[in-house]
């Protein structure tokens, strides 16, 4: 059995968690204490049995008014996802103009997510 302390980031509490659990492929939650809401149960069970995460990142833009587009996901995928999802948004080139909430990637790695535009992008102003 393995003893670790995690800090919940589920809220503004920061709650300092003290968990136990099995080794295994997925390890399991024993128990767990030190929450002070009940998301925090949650979160460390997740954390535990299935970390997930989200993150943004940037990808080039073609004729626009940015070289680059910021991008995010709509949902976490699993934590052992992450490189393959990024390696895949890592080959896109978008082209202008774009708006933010532009799709321009489903289910990346085979997660079951979206990949979204979170700048608007104008077309170069040519002169």
């Amino acid at each position: 059995m393995i003893e670790k302390e995690f800090i919940c980031v589920v809220c503004p509490n920061g709650c300092s968690i003290k968990a136990q659990y099995e080794e295994g492929n997925p390890p399991k939650l024993i128990s767990a204490e030190g929450m002070r809401c009940p998301r925090g149960k949650t979160w460390i069970q997740q954390e535990i049995e299935n970390p997930m995460r989200t993150f943004s990142t940037s990808v080039l833009v073609d004729g626009g008014d940015f070289l680059e587009a910021s991008v995010r996901l709509t949902k976490p995928v699993p934590l052992a996802k992450v490189f393959d999802v990024m390696d895949e948004i890592k080959k896109i080139r978008l082209r202008a103009p774009l708006s933010i909430g532009d799709v321009v990637m489903t289910n990346p790695a085979g997660t079951e997510t979206e990949v979204i535009v979170t700048r608007n992008v104008a077309l170069k102003n040519i002169k």
